[in-house]
């Protein structure tokens, strides 16, 4: 069976100060970018969320944990994080709001990007596109048993309402292999990512979904007796070097 895109991924979710996303976001698609990615590591997509001005939300992937652990000791001690951490750094008021995850099948990791990534400075305006990640919080393991809901039960309606998921991740356990960058532990997450042309059709695809009458009846009352006890959404607006869009 094929191997997904990106094995571990880091969901990574900033506090930053007030005013100061922006300032970031131009840092980051300048400096961090292609920085990254030569030190070993894939960047998925960064983005403005759109309900919280002091949030900037970004996606990495990595091969395996101890290609992670090198890929990340390569960044965080070279050239680029030194020259300009403390500019970054500035912007932040936490940054330890991570999330480990897996792809939950061979089927559920990120695709390739459909195009290329603008280079820096560029100002002709990208495809118009949203992010809906959707976080789902529960007491216990998301198992193969929910898997299987997920994909016969789930996934169809969320297809059917307009949500269709792009790439669907539950939480890695394996120990951090990073230690100087907190993740979060012991916690139960599976994540949804669907890509969605503006708000009003984020809107229309939540409004169709709340009163899909399976969904109400079928879904939700098994998802959250057996899974999922809180429920996380984040409309996520790609900045202008995101290759998720």
């Amino acid at each position: 069976m094929k191997s997904p895109r990106c094995p571990v991924v880091e969901l990574r979710q900033y506090t930053l100060r007030p005013g100061q996303r922006d300032v970031l976001i131009d840092l980051f698609d300048r400096e961090f970018v292609e920085t990254q990615e030569t030190a070993g590591i894939t960047l998925l997509g960064q983005f403005r969320d759109l309900d919280n001005p002091d949030r900037f939300v970004w996606l990495r992937g990595f091969e395996d944990m101890p290609h992670r652990a090198k890929a990340l000791g390569n960044f965080y001690g070279g050239p680029a994080w030194q020259a300009h951490r403390d500019e970054a750094n500035a912007t932040m008021i936490d940054s330890d709001n991570v999330l480990l995850l897996r792809p939950a099948s061979a089927q559920g990791g990120f695709p390739m990007p459909a195009s290329t990534r603008p280079a820096p400075g560029t100002t002709a305006a990208s495809p118009p596109s949203l992010i809906l990640a959707t976080i789902w919080h529960g007491d216990g393991p998301f198992d193969t048993t929910f898997l299987e809901f997920f994909e016969q039960r789930m996934r169809p309606l969320l297809t059917e309402t307009g949500g269709k998921p792009m790439a669907y991740l539950r939480s890695e356990h394996a120990p951090n292999t990073f230690p100087a960058l907190p993740v979060r532990t012991g916690e139960e997450v599976f994540v949804s990512f669907a890509r969605f042309a503006d708000e009003a059709h984020i809107d229309d695809h939540l409004d169709r979904l709340q009163h899909a009458e399976r969904w109400r009846e079928e879904v939700l009352p098994t998802l959250s007796t057996r899974w999922a006890t809180t429920t996380q959404r984040l409309r996520l607006a790609p900045t202008e070097r995101s290759t998720l869009r």
